[in-house]
């Protein structure tokens, strides 16, 4: 049985699992930033980078496509949230979701939030960054 309990992601409440994701069972309404830093979280608790980036980007393809929004999808701003969640769990690979989010409240604010430390909105509004991974254009200390 699926569980639908999710409402919206909030960052006291965890997201949709896995497999909810996956079988593209989510709302898409409900589907914001802190579901999908959310799923991302839980792919890198159980599996390595590689593995979480592969499986949730083809995913969020398939689920842009569903919703007739294949050009939604942008795979910079992906990589670029999944590699920085994982440096983030290798920094407390105990923490749960709850401390996770304390810990690290810079990666759920609001655009640019932490994207416009690394890119400027010329590298990230390229069709090339929609397209493939590019490197941050921008140098932050």
């Amino acid at each position: 049985m699926t569980r639908q309990t999710f409402q919206r992601c909030e960052l006291t409440e965890p997201g949709p699992t896995i497999e909810e994701f996956e079988a593209l069972a989510i709302d898409a309404k409900r589907f914001n930033h802190q579901c999908h830093i959310f799923v991302a979280w839980s792919y890198l608790r159980d599996h390595d980078l590689l593995v979480s980036i592969a499986r949730f980007r083809n995913t969020l393809k398939r689920f842009t496509l569903k919703l007739g929004e294949p050009g939604k999808y942008h795979e910079t701003i992906t990589w670029f949230f999944i590699a920085i969640v994982a440096e983030r769990i290798d920094r407390d690979p105990g923490a749960d979701w709850h401390e996770f989010v304390e810990q690290n409240q810079d990666l759920f604010t609001p655009p640019p939030g932490i994207l416009g430390k690394y890119y400027s909105s010329h590298r990230l509004d390229s069709v090339t960054a929609r397209r493939q991974f590019l490197l941050p254009d921008l140098l932050t200390h």
